[in-house]
């Protein structure tokens, strides 16, 4: 069919569909070119980091929270193993061994267990939301470019200096995780997680936030981990980095 015969209009829909079906490619193109640029741009940041903090350690404290209440403060020093992963000592005395009760019947007796019972379950609890939160963090080099090669992530400017990588299924079916990235000093500003304890309806969600040391090292300075069912928290800073 002639072209020249459509009416202007008809022909200028048509010619506008087609530089628009043109550009589409181009445009994925240049999304997947600066998205593999960003992310090669993280990991070696991350590589460099990682090299620069096993030189550090620090001071940890963590804080357990049910219903906003603290119930548990524990402080670690720190130091990253030849592993990269984070090896705890202790800085608290031990803890006394629990007491059998003394007196006030089966009813009292009844009641303390109930306590210790609820106390151990928390404890478990808090633990797994720790142990959850480390599967994620730091963020891993090797994780992060599968999400890349499954189509898993994506990328969104977040201001003039920053951008947003989401990693999709990262650890677990349906969790996210968001890194915001300073393009200008190269440099992790801050992570958010949503991901679920053993239930997908038992949602566990992180925060993190970072902080420089005079030498420029980047480390997570406060991590947040939210139990929402459980209105359970784990607040974990880190300070008082010193030499090796």
């Amino acid at each position: 069919m002639n072209t020249s015969a459509r009416p202007p209009i008809a022909r200028f829909v048509l010619s506008g569909l087609m530089v628009c079906c043109l550009a589409l490619p181009a445009a994925v193109r240049a999304q997947k070119e600066e998205l593999q640029q960003r992310v090669a741009e993280l990991k070696e940041s991350m590589a460099k980091n990682k090299q620069s903090l096993a030189t550090y350690t620090w001071h940890e404290t963590d804080t357990v929270k049910l219903k906003g209440e603290v119930k548990k403060v524990s402080n670690f020093q720190v130091r990253n193993g030849p592993d990269g992963k984070p090896q705890k000592t202790s800085l608290d005395p031990a803890e006394p061994a629990p007491q059998q009760a003394s007196g006030g019947g089966r009813g009292g007796r009844l009641k303390e267990h109930v306590v210790e019972k609820k106390k151990e379950e928390f404890k478990e609890y808090a633990e797994g939301m720790k142990s959850l939160a480390a599967q994620y963090l730091p963020p891993d080099k090797d994780k992060i470019q599968a999400a890349v090669a499954a189509g898993k992530a994506s990328l969104t400017p977040e201001g003039s200096d920053a951008i947003k990588i989401v990693f999709k299924d990262y650890v677990k079916q349906g969790d996210a995780m968001t890194l915001t990235f300073n393009k200008a000093v190269k440099q992790l500003t801050s992570v958010a997680i949503n991901s679920w304890m053993d239930d997908p309806k038992d949602a566990m969600n992180l925060t993190v936030g970072f902080s420089k040391l005079p030498d420029g090292t980047n480390y997570m300075s406060s991590t947040t981990i939210d139990g929402v069912a459980k209105q359970l928290t784990v607040l974990v800073q880190n300070s008082n980095y010193t030499k090796l």
